[in-house]
């Protein structure tokens, strides 16, 4: 495949993502150095501590993905790197480090937003030199965004061109999972502790729904609380919590709600496809679920395996490709931005 060969850095929370990418779409290297084991002593993210462990790991993670790829300083044509939204600790490692290796190797600079990197995981492909690659997704494209911080609803109708057509008011469905898997004593990362808690097993109750005002809006704050509540319930009347089962329940609503929504909106818009990406786009239950929504209306789902759906270098180097054929490069002093949005097309 001939295009821009990118080295990508994603440092936007509290893993250590550097890949090699070419032409926005073939994997040469993606090099991952996580903080899991860390964090799980403290049972969440600390921030101070992820940003001085992405400041350990920045250099060695960055050798390693250019070893991977059997690429020198002069096989690359830019350095990408996101600069928002995050952890603005975390965020400064890799921007910091981005600038200097642009300046240093005397290559152009791409900033990418966090929240396109996953969008643009389903672009990605390992077909090697030389192999077909697949279709790139069609447009229109509906992208249902879910991780640990964002949960939105994207109307991507070309390259870069977005529209938000709706978004979680309060907790993102991944922060819900993984505050619901520390309140049934669960091990973190929550969500995959929650999701193998609840497989195979029957809901022991039927949460609510949370309405919204916005048609193509998410809550899952009530659905926490509820969660909440039963547990107590439990324990005021000295009964073993039945841990398996109210996973499955605040998983079924959770799914639901996604699910529902998605398909919605799917149909109302007469798009080509449906995309996932983020963290909890690794989650069984809600790939298996909107897939079978989205066949008995025949709109194809595309999903990117669940490597490529947490936190990676891959992504950003993806997204990074096709912002460097649109002529897009960075502004001297590239400011790492903890609340960046996409640039949002008008409703």
């Amino acid at each position: 495949m001939s295009g821009p060969r990118i080295l990508a850095i994603e440092t936007s929370c509290d893993e250590t993502g550097v890949a090699v990418v070419v032409g926005g779409r073939q994997i040469e290297a993606n090099q991952v150095a996580t903080q899991i084991a860390i964090h799980a002593a403290t049972g969440g993210i600390v921030p101070e501590v992820a940003a001085r462990q992405q400041l350990r790991w920045i250099v060695q993670t960055t050798r390693a993905a250019l070893g991977e790829a059997e690429v020198g300083w002069d096989d690359l044509d830019a350095v990408a790197v996101t600069y928002g939204p995050g952890l603005i600790g975390s965020l400064l490692v890799g921007v910091n480090a981005g600038q200097a290796i642009a300046a240093a190797r005397g290559l152009p600079l791409i900033g990418v937003n966090h929240i396109e990197g996953h969008i643009y995981a389903n672009w990605l492909t390992d077909a090697r030199p030389g192999e077909p690659l697949p279709p790139e997704p069609p447009f229109p494209l509906l992208c249902l965004v879910v991780s640990g911080g964002h949960t939105q609803l994207v109307l991507m109708a070309g390259h870069g061109r977005y529209r938000l057509l709706g978004q979680t008011v309060d907790d993102a469905a991944g922060e819900a999972f993984d505050k619901v898997g520390r309140l049934l004593g669960l091990p973190y990362p929550g969500g995959p502790a929650v999701s193998a808690a609840a497989e195979g097993a029957r809901p022991t109750l039927r949460f609510p729904r949370a309405r919204t005002d916005g048609r193509f809006d998410f809550s899952f704050s009530g659905l926490k609380s509820a969660v909440l509540r039963e547990i107590a319930g439990y324990r005021e009347r000295g009964v073993a919590i039945p841990v398996d089962g109210l996973a499955a329940a605040f998983q079924e609503a959770v799914v639901d709600a996604l699910v529902r929504k998605t398909v919605e909106a799917a149909e109302e818009h007469a798009v080509a496809a449906v995309a996932m990406g983020g963290g909890v786009a690794a989650n069984t239950s809600l790939r298996t679920t909107l897939r079978t929504r989205l066949d008995a209306v025949g709109i194809p789902l595309l999903v990117p395996p669940p490597a490529w759906c947490t936190d990676n270098g891959a992504m950003i180097g993806a997204a990074a490709g096709f912002r460097f054929a649109a002529g897009e490069r960075a502004e001297p002093g590239l400011q790492a931005t903890p609340n960046l949005a996409l640039s949002w097309l008008e409703a």
